[in-house]
């Protein structure tokens, strides 16, 4: 199925799930300096660490190929966090990658750390291949939840994700209770396997057992179109 999405209908889609944002209270930035990203992490309440994925000590977070998305509320405090980044799997899939914990690390023999381990079950990794996009370190202030944002917040990072990338898939490692709670599901994902990602890094003090939930190309493709469908719609009866 083809669905004809322009540059405008992304940038609309971006605008649009920005501006419902704001009217909740939410002030979004974005940029691309992950030495920055971490200094405003690691000193926010109540959030866990920012994985190696994301530290630009562990990983290379090359321009271009990374972002990160902060929220801020009012007052100008922080009330949100994401980020994303793009790997190109043309030569591997996912359940591969994962296994090697380069998913993780630049190089994980001199920055993993003993018994560092990482492997994939869910069975739909070995297709995800082609350029994927990860996103993750996923945080949303206690206040600012229950309040429907996360569906705002995702279609931000997908947008903004196509805009840049236009990636085969986009994919995230969630624990379980944001499967059992239906967070994935708000967040947008349309697909969703457990076990994607047994994940120990001893040194980090990470112990996981994560799903794999993610979308493919077309996914995101029909999503941008219905959005813009709907605008069409919208403006054809005004």
């Amino acid at each position: 199925m083809q669905h004809n999405v322009t540059t405008l209908d992304v940038s609309n889609f971006i605008c649009a799930a920005y501006e419902l944002a704001r009217e909740s209270g939410l002030n979004i930035s974005m940029g691309d300096d992950f030495a920055e990203y971490i200094g405003i992490t690691r000193r926010l309440p109540g959030k866990s660490p920012t994985y190696p994925h994301f530290r630009p000590d562990c990983s290379d977070l090359l321009p271009g190929k990374a972002f990160w998305i902060i929220g801020r509320d009012e007052k100008d405090r922080v009330a949100h966090v994401q980020a994303m980044r793009l790997y190109d799997l043309s030569n591997t899939s996912l359940d591969e990658h994962l296994g090697t914990l380069r998913a993780c690390f630049a190089d994980p023999d001199i920055k993993a750390g003993p018994d560092s381990s990482c492997s994939c079950y869910a069975p739909s990794a070995r297709d995800i291949t082609g350029l994927a996009a990860y996103r993750g370190d996923l945080w949303l202030r206690k206040d600012f939840r229950g309040r429907g944002l996360l569906s705002f917040l995702g279609r931000i990072a997908f947008g903004l994700a196509w805009a840049k990338w236009s990636p085969d898939f986009i994919y995230a490692l969630v624990a379980g209770w944001n499967i059992e709670k239906g967070i994935a599901d708000r967040n947008g994902y349309l697909h969703k396997e457990p076990h994607g990602a047994v994940l120990r890094l001893p040194a980090q003090g990470i112990y996981d057992d994560d799903w794999l939930v993610w979308l493919t190309r077309e996914d995101v493709l029909k999503m941008l179109s219905s959005a813009s469908n709907a605008r069409g719609r919208s403006i054809r009866t005004e």
